[in-house]
């Protein structure tokens, strides 16, 4: 089995998805990083449900960690694309943790919130039981199943209320809709923790030191400090851009959807805070430098 070098300065890192918000983040940041060697791919450079491909790109080229950032996000669009929603969530996760574990690869496959029911109204810790509610949640736990059936080396981040500069997102919506339309209805009853992409791939490269000597499979949540509803996050999202919009609160019941979401997902962070000694920031301040961003361009 590979042990990672502890000098960290020949350690290459895939990752997967690179179109998506954290593939983007993680291109974004990598130049903090020297001391890593990146490489990015998405679907056109490697086909992660295809295994004889996966099998092919891990031998020629023989990664060190692999951070699983492609998944199928379409949370309500799934309910009518199970057999894709699975395939791309679940199965691939399978056959990339499979390869990994061939090559002594260390594995970090990222899942979500979404798995728990939103019922258990305390702030979620890993050791609680996942009881998916829609298609989507069903086909990101499969990926974590698969993990925990076939990574030698693997770590599972949970994480929450996604948002970056980059991608189709939450943040970018309500910056949108906000510009355009005077008044704007969202949910007050679902109650979660919005993360800033960025913090979350920040994390996981100040964290893969301490994963040199990692053997098994290990799951963390990490999200963003602090806690709000869909409502308080739009609020805060106009007031830091400085769109006058008004914002109606509404329940979910007023606002159907295909996919059932938790009315309550908050991680409870100690496990991941204490294992790696890191400091997370409130969402709100991450929240401010992400519009920066946003706002520059």
């Amino acid at each position: 089995m590979l042990i990672l070098d502890p000098s960290f300065e020949s350690m290459t890192i895939l990752v997967t998805g690179a179109k998506g918000q954290m593939g983007n983040d993680f291109q974004a940041i990598c130049p903090q990083f020297p001391h890593y060697r990146f490489s990015f791919t998405d679907i056109e450079e490697l086909d992660i449900t295809d295994e004889k491909a996966v099998g092919v790109f891990f031998h020629q080229n023989h990664p060190d960690v692999i951070i699983n950032c492609a998944a199928y996000t379409a949370v309500d669009k799934a309910e009518q694309e199970s057999e894709i929603a699975m395939k791309i969530n679940g199965e691939a996760v399978g056959i990339l943790a499979r390869a990994a574990s061939e090559a002594g690869t260390l594995m970090i496959q990222i899942s979500t919130d979404y798995i728990f029911d939103g019922n258990h109204f305390k702030p979620y810790t890993e050791e609680d039981i996942p009881h998916p509610i829609s298609t989507y949640a069903r086909s990101k736990y499969s990926g974590e199943l698969a993990m925990h059936q076939y990574s030698s080396r693997g770590i599972i981040i949970r994480t929450s209320w996604l948002y970056s500069s980059f991608g189709h997102n939450f943040v970018k919506t309500m910056l949108k809709v906000g510009a355009e339309k005077g008044t704007l209805r969202v949910v007050f009853d679902q109650i979660g923790t919005p993360t800033w992409s960025r913090d979350l791939c920040r994390t996981i490269l100040q964290i893969l030191p301490k994963l040199t000597d990692f053997y098994g499979v290990d799951i963390y949540h990490y999200s963003d400090e602090g806690v709000c509803s869909w409502y308080d996050f739009a609020i805060a999202i106009l007031e830091l851009s400085g769109i006058h919009c008004h914002v109606n609160p509404i329940s979910t019941k007023d606002y159907p959807l295909p996919a059932i979401r938790p009315f309550y997902s908050v991680f409870n962070k100690e496990k991941i805070k204490k294992r790696f000694d890191i400091q997370i920031p409130h969402w709100r301040e991450s929240l401010k430098e992400c519009i920066g961003i946003l706002t520059r361009r």
